[in-house]
């Protein structure tokens, strides 16, 4: 029997200056090692909380990268762990290139699979490092102890549900046990965890009520960044937990959560020559998210400037699939194939370099989309789901894509998002304008689209629900915005790669608000490989003949 150690942060040869590379390692006193899967987890990710599926798909990256698709090196022990089993003359015979390419293979596996490559991958350079969070545990102000394991069960809930969110690395529960039940300067403990953030909060139970209260705190600074309060019965304990690790989750990740927005707000104030990837990043996304022609093209130059200090800072990778994706949406472009092109590029690089990022695996889901493989998209969209149940914006991003053609199942998607985050950024309103539009809600469609920021399709939604609304001026001043923006606009160029589910609504809504309806037949040569409405084919052939 042998015994795991750890690996040692060291620079290799072969690196850029200012780049250092975690080297786990496995020490071998016999020819057989066996590692519990909390050993493994703790020498490869220390203190970094990640989830049992990181774990076995970090292990069957070893077993590719070692040829052992038998299972017959890295052996799997039930209810235990994991049995590393090779013989001290095999490893002698074997050659030192593809030993040393092997092992190369597995260090690149593990940091890209389980999510933590950044974090164990510092670029000194460029920066590309978000700030970590630590849960403390919370406090039990009744001191009963049914109570006691409910401020367990929550603690060690909001740390799965944050572990999922890929942008923001989570210090695992027994790092932070020892602050339990003690006075704590926040300073002190950001130092010695190595987190920016500490989420802490306590419980209170008063009859048959319950009160959570929870605080987010800068460890460099001692300000409170967040606070939040939630009054809920003391019955349905499991009902209760659930709904308050969702809310907690939804408001402290994503693009807009407290988190980011601390950090973009440290960014804003620093002068441009201090800006690092992270930084350009966060930017970018602010920038994205005012939805307009403009602001897209802003945030694109952002994450380029980002690219060139990080190339593999998957964030800025991702995010780049994202404008590429959102782009065609706002109305104002004609170069699809192009664009589709860099989607699906930016997508499968995403992907790459961190297959369980739930906005990568979406991302991917459009790059299926474009090309017309639905079975392939929904099975992207499933994971997306499955890796970050509570993530507001996956789910909202995954009502945008199923849009119009998918109504029923946006308008589920929507009010559950919507249940998570309330108070939700301004980007949602495009997803939501678009999916009631689309069940021909049109005054929920109107309400939204006058929150969105000013596009061909945003002005496009609000002539044609104003219309179909009977609001004939509102709608004709609307339509005006929409061909000033983009005199080439046409509904049928509105949404290039499907038509919505009700085929007939978008003509018809286009043409009541005095919108033009079909591509001209030299638009739909010149818009190579987009969607055709079939009444637009025949109006163009019919053209075509009379000349």
């Amino acid at each position: 029997m042998g015994s795991v150690s750890n690996g040692q942060p060291r620079a290799d040869r072969h690196d850029p200056p200012g780049r250092i590379r975690y080297r786990p390692a496995l020490k071998i006193d016999h020819a057989t090692v066996q590692a519990k899967r909390h050993e493994v987890s703790q020498v490869v990710w220390g203190s970094i909380a990640v989830t049992d599926d990181s774990l076995v798909q970090c292990i069957t990256e070893i077993r590719k990268a070692l040829g052992d698709e038998q299972h017959t090196i890295v052996k799997t022990v039930l209810k235990r762990g994991y049995l590393l089993e090779a013989a001290p003359a095999e490893r002698a015979r074997a050659r030192p290139w593809r030993r040393w390419a092997g092992l190369a293979a597995v260090v690149v596996g593990l940091a890209a699979l389980a999510g933590v490559y950044f974090w164990f991958w510092p670029m000194a350079k460029s920066g590309a490092e978000p700030p970590a969070i630590a849960v403390l545990p919370f406090e039990n102000i009744n001191g009963d102890e049914k109570w006691a394991r409910f401020a367990n069960g929550l603690t060690d809930d909001i740390i799965t549900d944050l572990a999922r969110f890929r942008d923001i690395p989570v210090i695992a529960r027994t790092s932070a046990e020892v602050y339990r039940g003690e006075a704590h300067d926040v300073r002190e403990i950001g130092r010695a965890l190595n987190v920016k953030y500490v989420l802490e909060g306590s419980l209170q139970v008063d009859g048959y009520r319950m009160r959570v209260t929870t605080q987010l705190i800068n460890t460099e600074t001692g300000a409170h960044v967040w606070s939040e309060r939630y009054d809920r019965p003391a019955t349905e304990l499991l009902e209760v937990q659930d709904e308050i690790t969702e809310k907690i989750a939804a408001t402290l990740t994503g693009w807009q959560g407290q988190v980011t927005e601390a950090e973009r707000a440290i960014s804003r104030r620093k002068n441009r020559a201090d800006l690092n990837a992270y930084d350009y990043w966060l930017l970018g996304i602010e920038a994205k998210h005012r939805m307009t022609p403009e602001s897209v093209k802003e945030a694109r130059a952002y994450f380029e400037k980002g690219l060139k200090l990080a190339p593999d800072f998957m964030p800025l990778v991702r995010d780049m699939a994202v404008i590429y994706a959102v782009e065609p949406d706002l109305g104002s472009v004609v170069e699809y194939p192009a664009l589709v092109d860099a989607q699906q590029k930016y997508a499968e690089r995403a992907l790459a370099l961190d297959p369980n990022d739930a906005i990568a695996n979406n991302m991917m889901a459009v790059a299926c989309s474009n090309r017309g493989d639905e079975e392939q998209a929904a099975r992207f969209q499933e994971r997306a789901l499955q890796l970050a149940p509570n993530n507001a914006d996956v789910l909202m991003q995954l009502a945008w894509i199923w849009g119009g053609w998918r109504t029923e199942r946006a308008m589920e998607q929507i009010e559950r998002t919507l249940k998570l985050n309330p108070r939700y950024p301004s980007w949602w309103n495009f997803p939501i304008a678009q999916a009631y539009f689309a069940a021909r809600r049109f005054d929920k469609a109107y309400a939204a689209a006058k929150q969105i920021g000013e596009s061909p399709n945003q002005a496009a939604y609000l002539a044609m629900s104003a219309a179909q609304l009977g609001k004939k001026q509102e709608a004709a001043e609307a339509a005006a915005k929409v061909l000033r923006m983009n005199p080439d606009w046409t509904a049928e160029s509105m949404f290039p790669y499907q038509n919505f589910e009700d085929e007939a609504l978008l003509p018809e809504s286009a043409a009541k608000a005095g919108l033009p309806v079909c591509m001209t037949p030299a638009q739909a040569r010149s818009y190579s490989g987009i969607y055709r409405l079939k009444q637009c084919e025949d109006e163009r052939a019919r053209a075509t003949a009379s000349n």
